[in-house]
């Protein structure tokens, strides 16, 4: 039996659902590609939503990527994102809420990061839902790299 879903999360439903798809990640200091992903938000009855995501190459299913965490309301519009990334990185993102869209920065959150994680400094994300399609873009800066777009993506939702 599923868990009822928190009401504090009702203007976060529309993200409810596993979605799956492909993307092209560019970056001006790795070789451009193409990629597989499925990325999913659930819950378990509590006022925040579990986020995992996986990404592959599509020619091997070769894993390329994968990331973990929660999504979670804040004020009125307002939305948090804490993510753990196995590169050595822990992103803290705050953002907001515009009908099925939203956007979120680490510009008042953070970027951590292991001794030997990656040199991340800033994350901006943003995805937008129409229909059964999320679409989303990923922007990135290091510490020599500003802040540029990293990955763009199309995801369909899977029939439950």
């Amino acid at each position: 039996m599923d868990p009822e879903l928190h009401p504090d999360l009702t203007s976060l439903s529309f993200l409810l659902a596993t979605w799956r798809g492909e993307g092209d990640c560019t970056y001006p200091t790795i070789e451009s590609s193409h990629y597989g992903e499925e990325l999913t938000f659930s819950h378990v009855g509590e006022p925040y939503l579990v986020y995992t995501q996986r990404s592959w190459m599509p020619e091997d299913n070769a894993p390329v990527h994968l990331e973990r965490g929660f999504l979670r309301p804040g004020a009125e519009g307002e939305v948090e994102l804490a993510l753990a990334h196995p590169l050595g990185l822990t992103e803290i993102a705050h953002g907001t809420l515009h009908g099925t869209g939203l956007e979120l920065s680490t510009a008042q959150g953070g970027v951590g990061r292991a001794h030997t994680g990656l040199a991340v400094t800033g994350i901006v994300r943003r995805y937008r839902v129409d229909g059964d399609v999320l679409r989303y873009e990923v922007d990135m800066a290091t510490e020599d790299t500003p802040m540029t777009r990293h990955l763009v993506a199309e995801l369909r939702k899977v029939p439950a």
